[in-house]
């Protein structure tokens, strides 16, 4: 027994299936699979039966569970104090925290300028790519705390929802989308499109939109970070069809932005891991954050504050 086969088990546990296990744990359905049968092995046990699709835990496995969290959570305290360690010591104290790549490219410098001069003593590692690896980073506790789209796809995080944010067409200077207040689909019929990748929800909703009008889009670039869509539609590459907070923090690039139509909303949280206890360290790095991703002028416009609800995945 170890600890791959406990954390597959505990994550089959809360998603239901291999599949689901794999997505939170970052491996293949077989890699978990296998897991699971050296674990049920190596103890004598069955620990679930399949029913349509999913995976039932038995009564052994639900007597299990608590066992096999504590063992788990033994072994990450064990990993964050060696960690400590090889950072120099338990004076220094280490924070973790995922960030869209695009927002640790751009806004992340002066956060952590701030946060490093009001807390000297603490380390700070920054983990950086899409909300779902995000998500991933914080329930294998690879992350303490994360920005994240809500709501989140994988089970076992809790979240406060704090910014809700619209997407924007964004053009290259001098384009003729710029003479228009708004852009819809129909203004969008063949011209070169940057979009991000399908496998992110907002492509999903951007697909539909010009479904329902009607449209095909005309897909010249497919990339996975909205800063790298950013730099090509800068370049005349193509348009693309962005969250306005990320977009708003790549500056310096020859883009224009203009509101889309019909309205897709993000609505965005700060990601801990379920049934975690408050961190005050991680409630300072979340209030610099919000209050970073709210200054600029760019983003005002087209992002919002909203009430500080609490959410689980």
């Amino acid at each position: 027994m170890n600890f791959k086969q406990l954390d597959a088990f505990q994550a089959i546990m809360a998603g239901g299936s291999t599949i689901a296990a794999g997505e939170r744990m970052g491996l293949s359905q077989s890699a978990v699979s296998r897991l699971l049968a050296q674990l049920e092995e190596d103890l004598g046990l069955r620990l679930f039966v399949r029913e349509k699709g999913r995976l039932i835990p038995t009564r052994e496995a639900q007597t299990l569970l608590q066992d096999a969290q504590g063992l788990v959570d033994s072994v990450q305290c064990f990993r964050r104090h060696s960690e400590q360690l090889r950072l120099g010591g338990f004076k220094r104290r280490l924070l973790k925290v995922g960030l869209p790549s695009t927002l640790a490219t751009y806004l992340m410098p002066a956060i952590a300028e701030r946060f490093m001069r009001e807390h000297p003593d603490v380390v700070l590692e920054v983990l950086s790519g899409s909300y779902a690896e995000t998500e991933r980073a914080i329930l294998s506790r690879e992350a303490d705390v994360g920005l994240v789209r809500l709501p989140m796809e994988m089970p076992g995080l809790q979240a406060n929802a704090c910014l809700e944010s619209d997407a924007v067409c964004i053009m290259p200077r001098g384009h003729a989308l710029e003479n228009k207040e708004v852009v819809e689909p129909l203004d969008l019929d063949d011209v070169p499109l940057v979009l991000l990748g399908r496998q992110r929800a907002i492509r999903h909703e951007i697909d539909m939109a010009f479904r329902q009008a009607r449209v095909p889009p005309r897909i010249a670039i497919e990339v996975h970070s909205v800063g790298v869509a950013c730099s090509l539609v800068a370049q005349g590459l193509g348009v693309s069809i962005v969250n306005a907070l990320l977009a708003s923090y790549c500056t310096g690039m020859a883009f224009t932005t203009r509101p889309f139509r019909p309205r897709i909303s993000y609505q965005l949280g700060i990601a801990t891991i379920e049934n975690s206890p408050s961190a005050p360290l991680a409630a300072a790095f979340s209030n610099l954050l919000l209050d970073a991703a709210l200054a600029g002028q760019d983003a005002q416009a087209h992002t919002r504050r909203i009430a500080d609800v609490s959410v689980r995945s």
